[in-house]
């Protein structure tokens, strides 16, 4: 009977883990909740083993900046006057003092730093190089050629650095190439004003049912009752009080899990854990329109980084026959191509590819009950991974090339493709898959 209570509440409490939901989620951890700010969780699963006879031959990638400031100076100094003028007025609560310092400690800290790697976003980076070192020595081993290229951002070039930096102290026999231009950038993050105009234009159906879906979820009014003595007060003098909440307040809130500061104090004890969520839900739906595969819009966003696959295409391309003819071709040609840049590239990136679903399409109601959580796909740090394993059998080639997705350094499925084994697809129908895809979209 004991053995049998302890086996019972065994699978009730993993029953309750595959369960979880975003809800629960950021209740555990309301840094969750902070949508594109949310910092980088490192991978807690095993990689699933290659299927017998095959081999790591080539690494494709592609990878946001790490944790870094907000953008933008108006964004720290907006709580700030906001508050600091109720302060003025004799109308600030003991709690609103206490933002209003931490927010002016925050503001402090940002000067001369905006949009600029925090150092949390740096170790990000070296974190995730010292697992791709351990997980894929084949491809970071030896006398290997790394190909990175990044975003002329300081920001991505300082996460690429990092990266190749700590790659090159576990292996100093690495030949590792960086570089940052405009020469690359219309594949590293690929601007398509047509497509940027379509995105949640003013008066526009995406428009009016995120307004409708944001109403329904948040009043700002206990907020800021915490905040201000009066209402009247910041009925009046409070310009857009739901804005100054869900978006001047909680933007610095959330951001300051990518600060040192973090380590000293929070600003999130501002909100409930109903709040954290319910904002989320509108931050994840509006970021599900505007950058993911929504109808609401015409469905088209997904393509907005289209010259991103094309490149990944090319270069496997021209890499994998040599690699796959030459034994000694790692000397001089790439065995992994590196790209670092946005979660702006990475979110359509994902929903094109599909990978674990993010392409499905949902009414934003329905994003939550069907696990689109934006926090899973491009938090700080973000990357998606394309290892490729070739067959060790003569006569092999190219067609035989399996490929394998890690989203943020865990395993991803292709739900629109039949899996080889696990989550190993075949390259060739990958490749397919996408170029079938590319073909539908009309410039």
């Amino acid at each position: 009977m004991k053995n049998f209570s302890i086996s019972f509440l065994l699978l009730f409490f993993t029953l309750c883990a595959l369960a979880q939901n975003a809800r629960e989620d950021i209740k555990n951890n309301p840094y969750l909740g902070g949508d594109n700010y949310t910092a980088y969780q490192e991978p807690t699963k095993a990689l699933t083993p290659a299927p017998e006879g095959y081999e790591v031959c080539y690494f494709s990638h592609y990878g946001r900046h790490g944790s870094r400031y907000l953008i933008g100076k108006s964004v720290y100094e907006d709580p700030v006057k906001v508050l600091q003028a109720a302060q003025d007025a004799g109308q600030l609560t003991e709690k609103g003092q206490e933002v209003l310092q931490k927010c002016i400690a925050i503001r402090d800290d940002a000067k001369g730093r905006i949009e600029e790697l925090t150092p949390l976003g740096a170790q990000q980076h070296r974190a995730i190089a010292r697992r791709l070192s351990e997980r894929f020595p084949e491809i970071f081993g030896g006398n290997n050629v790394i190909d990175a290229k990044s975003s002329t951002v300081i920001r991505c070039i300082l996460s690429m650095a990092n990266e190749m930096t700590e790659l090159q102290g576990r292996n100093p026999n690495l030949n590792i190439k960086m570089d940052a231009s405009e020469h690359d950038m219309y594949y590293i993050i690929q601007r398509d004003k047509k497509l940027e105009s379509q995105r949640n234009p003013r008066g526009s159906e995406a428009d009016k049912a995120l307004k409708a879906f944001e109403k329904s979820k948040f009043d700002p009014t206990r907020v800021m009752n915490v905040l201000f003595k009066s209402e009247n007060y910041w009925k009046e003098n409070v310009e857009n009080p739901k804005h100054f909440v869900t978006t001047t307040l909680w933007k610095v809130a959330q951001d300051q899990q990518s600060l040192e500061l973090r380590k000293e104090f929070s600003l999130l004890d501002i909100f409930t854990n109903d709040e954290l969520y319910n904002i989320w839900l509108c931050k994840n739906a509006g970021w599900y329109v505007t950058h993911g595969p929504s109808m609401l819009n015409g469905g088209t966003q997904i393509y907005a980084q289209r010259n991103l696959i094309k490149n990944i295409i090319e270069e496997a391309d021209a890499t994998l026959p040599t690699l796959l003819a030459d034994d000694n071709a790692r000397q001089f040609v790439p065995s992994a191509h590196m790209r670092f840049g946005h979660e702006v590239v990475v979110l359509p990136t994902a929903c094109f590819m599909n990978l674990n679903g993010a392409g499905k399409l949902y009414n934003i109601e329905d994003l939550e009950k069907n696990k689109w959580y934006d926090y899973k796909i491009f938090p700080m740090a973000s990357n998606i991974q394309m290892v490729f394993y070739s067959s060790t059998q003569a006569g092999a080639g190219i067609n035989d090339v399996l490929v394998k997705f890690l989203l943020n350094e865990e395993e991803a499925t292709v739900p629109d493709l039949k899996a080889v084994s696990g989550p190993y697809y075949k390259w060739a129908d990958v490749k397919e898959y996408w170029q079938k895809k590319l073909a539908k979209f009309s410039e």
